[in-house]
Order: structure tokens, then sequence, then C-alpha cells
């Protein structure tokens, strides 16, 4: 079906969200805790947008809007602009110390904001949890409530679950969870990792219980075959070309 976007006629898939066709097409609409891996959450609400269907105009979160019909949309206006400003200030607010929120907050020209915690970086759009929940580790969670509200693991303590893969660190998109390697241990959620090192260029690159995990999930049959995904992949990429 036709969807106009900006003033710009596209076909899109029916089901299709309003943010996979707007980037289909080339067109840039904000998202904070978006991720494709995972779809669209409608947390932040930084992609919203305006809707007409008719005579009728309204705002949606463009990540969780499922195009069912033929509609105008409009991804920039003085209204979404100031919608934008205000979330963006309310985030920043709470993770001033993100470098990511320092820049939007500069970008989008906010108001002063003050009575701040200059040590947070956690927005709390969650993307860590999704990833922690798609690995299969279920190691973190959110807890308390309120303005008190914040991701952890159980009471603040090593997680047995936790296989210390990183994902959640990696999928966040203000750098508020911390990872420290050094010496060949992976330190992450109050919890030490010994990690693997590749046998053919011997960097570090994974840790056991990420490999055990995989392993069994997938039943993979290079258990014992100790490279990293780089040189995994040149050995795949030579074995196909010896075999053609």
């Amino acid at each position: 079906m036709k969807v106009t976007i900006d003033g710009i006629e596209i076909e899109v898939e029916t089901g299709k969200t309003i943010l996979e066709a707007a980037r289909e097409a080339g067109i840039d609409i904000p998202t904070l805790c978006y991720s494709e891996a995972f779809g669209g959450q409608g947390v932040c609400r930084m992609c919203m947008v305006e809707v007409k269907t008719g005579n009728r105009k309204r705002f949606v979160a463009s990540c969780t809007y499922p195009i069912t019909g033929e509609i105008e949309v409009q991804t920039k206006t003085p209204e979404l602009e100031e919608i934008r400003r205000n979330i963006i200030t309310l985030l920043y607010r709470r993770a001033p110390n993100s470098d990511l929120m320092k820049k939007l907050y500069q970008d989008y020209s906010c108001s002063e904001v003050k009575g701040v915690d200059p040590e947070e970086s956690c927005i709390m759009c969650r993307l860590c949890v999704k990833a922690c929940e798609k690995v299969g580790a279920n190691a973190i969670s959110t807890v308390l409530r309120g303005t008190e509200k914040r991701v952890s693991t159980p009471f603040d303590e090593e997680s047995p679950e936790c296989i210390g893969c990183s994902a959640c660190a990696d999928t966040c998109p203000t750098g508020a969870i911390r990872v420290v390697e050094e010496g060949g241990r992976r330190e992450i959620w109050h919890k030490s990792f010994e990690m693997l090192r590749c046998e053919k260029c011997g960097g570090y690159y994974s840790t056991l219980p990420v490999r055990e995990h995989v392993t069994e999930q997938l039943e993979l049959d290079y258990a014992d075959d100790s490279l990293c995904p780089n040189c995994r992949r040149k050995k795949l990429a030579k074995e196909v070309a010896e075999v053609r």
C-alpha cells in the first residue's frame, strides 16, 4: 500500500511499522530505546511522529505503530521538535553523565537542568534487559519503583545466571553499563570472568560460560575450536574456497 512520509510517497507492506518504512526510504526518525534485534518498545517516545488519517491527526510512537492503511506521516514539525526537546530534557536530567545525552541536550538547545546526579548514565530504556532475555541468561532486571527505579542484578550482588557476554553493555545506547577487561579477565555486574584467548591471533574474545551457552543453545559443532569470531570466519572462508 502507499503511504506518504514527509511528502514522499512510498510503497510499504501491511503491518510494517512507520519507523521501519521511514528507514527503508532513507528518512531519519530519532530513537533511543529501539533496536532492530528486538523491535519497537515505545518506551522513550523519541520516535514520535504525526499521523494523519482523513481529517484526524495524532501523535504516535513510530517504532510500534503498524501501517494498516493509507496514512500521511510528518516526522519534523514544531510540535514534534518540542516533544523531543522535553523528552531529552527529562532524560538528560536523569542521565547527565552520558555523552549521548549531553550531545542531544546541546543539539536540541534544551532548557537548563538543575539538581541532577552527575554520575548517572542510565535512561531506563531497558534495552539491556531485553538483550539479556534474548541471550537466555535473564541475569538483570528493573528493580525498585518511581524515581529510584533502575536496572540491576538481584540484590545488587553477583548473579549466577550472568555469563559475562556483555550483550547488555553492547546494546546500551548511553554507555551506562560498566565493563572492565584487563589481564585476561572481564568484570561486569559484580562478577569476574576469565576470558578465552584465540589460538590463532592471541586476542581475548569471550568467556567460557558464553561459549558453553552458545554451543548448548545452538548445538554447534566447534565446542573445542578456540578461535575468535574473526579468525573463525577466515577459517570457514578458507575451507569453502578449498572445496570449490
